[in-house]
């Protein structure tokens, strides 16, 4: 039957630990020796690994998107939702863009008109939403047309643009801006070549 032991402890002044009452002596040369107290965490840590852990734990980080610097621990935090060079995406038309630039975007993109499928009238995309709900209450309390619809209207529905208008509108503004940039791009790379020929 082993006896337990009521070993006494005391607290080492450098670590703040318990320790046995005979060990206290040693452990605390070799305490005050080979470890430190971390003036940031107050973690005890080896002095021989002291500059490393504050590198590694304290140290004041860049953010990889801004450059601004700041503490470790809020750096996930600001890329996530602070950082004015986060990605970010327009409500209007779901483009992906810093977030520094979508105030300006969203000013113009919510500008751009479509058709009330409703009431049939070009509505800013920025008032959509607050349009189709006061449109819906119109709707659901006239059981008349808003507007002096024509008889041939009527049975015909009303006018609206060719749904291939559209597309093929953008298709050609498309190409027609990549045209100009293909000039400009060979008239630029052709100068700087003949100015590197040159010298």
């Amino acid at each position: 039957m082993a006896a337990v032991s009521d070993q006494t402890t005391s607290i080492c002044t450098h670590c703040d630990r318990a320790i046995p009452s005979a060990n206290i002596d040693l452990h605390y040369a070799h305490c005050s020796r080979n470890l430190e107290r971390c003036k940031i965490c107050c973690d005890m840590v080896p002095k021989t690994l002291a500059e490393e852990h504050y590198l590694n734990t304290h140290a004041p980080v860049a953010c990889s998107l801004c450059s601004e610097t700041m503490e470790r621990d809020i750096l996930d935090i600001h890329r996530d939702e602070n950082c004015p060079r986060r990605m970010v995406t327009c409500e209007f038309c779901e483009f992906p863009l810093p977030a520094i630039d979508l105030v300006e975007h969203q000013e113009v993109c919510g500008n751009r008109t479509e058709l009330c499928h409703l009431c049939n009238k070009y509505v800013r995309l920025r008032e959509r939403y607050n349009h189709e709900d006061s449109c819906n209450r119109i709707q659901e309390n006239s059981s008349r047309p808003s507007r002096y619809v024509r008889p041939v209207e009527r049975d015909e529905g009303p006018r609206r643009r060719p749904q291939n208008d559209f597309p093929r509108k953008r298709v050609f503004f498309t190409i027609a801006i990549t045209g100009i940039a293909v000039i400009l791009g060979s008239i630029f790379f052709q100068r700087k070549t003949d100015l590197s020929n040159l010298q």
